[in-house]
């Protein structure tokens, strides 16, 4: 379980998150959707350590964490999955799933991830250059599990990938929840969302302003997309 409590982040004298509050349950996949700049890769890089001008509790499985180095909340099971992906693209899938170690009891064996993601498996030997966008995302989602994320970090999942590929990544992510995965996405695909998650938090500004359940969402999605710009 990670819960956030009074997260409040700046950069200089601009304060880019206000007070942010939530929680992400064991096997819950939740999202925080708002517009470009409303502070939501900013929280996910205060949530890893990347960002340290920030104050506020963060507490992962009951242990306090918001002093830890990146390296120290990574080896404690938070997996962060850039938007830029951070895969090696001169190494096969396999060596790209290989070369991470393997941290704990959480992380996922090798043949764990090619049942969950059977894309892979059937890619393994193909350069992750040579991997479409949907592949590479899946594959930087293998690699944290593979290194022991006990809840995944997911920066704008979709950006950039064509529909089909969209879909193809959904359904990794729902077989990949169905084995356990918890997960907090950063997204502003309204209708990837709701797919996939469980709850949303609506951020404006660098705070929370509304908590939503998917029936919520499909009753106000014309305004929720008006408010998120697309």
């Amino acid at each position: 379980m990670l819960e956030v409590a009074g997260l409040s982040a700046w950069y200089g004298q601009a304060q880019a998150l206000k007070k942010v509050a939530f929680r992400v349950d064991d096997g819950e996949l939740i999202t925080l959707v708002g517009r470009n700049g409303a502070g939501k890769t900013t929280t996910l890089r205060c949530l890893v350590g990347l960002h340290r001008e920030m104050e506020g509790r963060i507490v992962l499985g009951g242990e306090e964490i918001s002093g830890w180095s990146p390296e120290r909340r990574a080896r404690a099971g938070l997996g962060f999955v850039p938007d830029d992906r951070g895969i090696y693209a001169t190494l096969t899938v396999d060596e790209n799933l290989t070369l991470p170690p393997q941290v704990g009891p959480t992380a996922w064996p090798l043949d764990r991830i090619y049942a969950t993601f059977p894309v892979l498996r059937e890619r393994r030997r193909a350069s992750g250059a040579k991997l479409s966008g949907g592949e590479q995302q899946i594959l930087s989602i293998a690699r944290a599990l593979r290194m022991g994320a006990r809840i995944l970090l997911l920066d704008e999942p979709t950006e950039g990938l064509a529909p089909v590929l969209v879909q193809q990544l959904r359904e990794m992510l729902l077989d990949a929840k169905r084995e356990g995965l918890t997960a907090l996405l950063v997204e502003q695909n309204l209708r990837f969302a709701t797919a996939v998650a469980d709850r949303h938090y609506l951020l404006a500004q660098g705070e929370i302003v509304e908590t939503l359940d998917n029936a919520a969402v499909a009753v106000r999605e014309r305004e929720l997309l008006r408010h998120l710009g697309v």
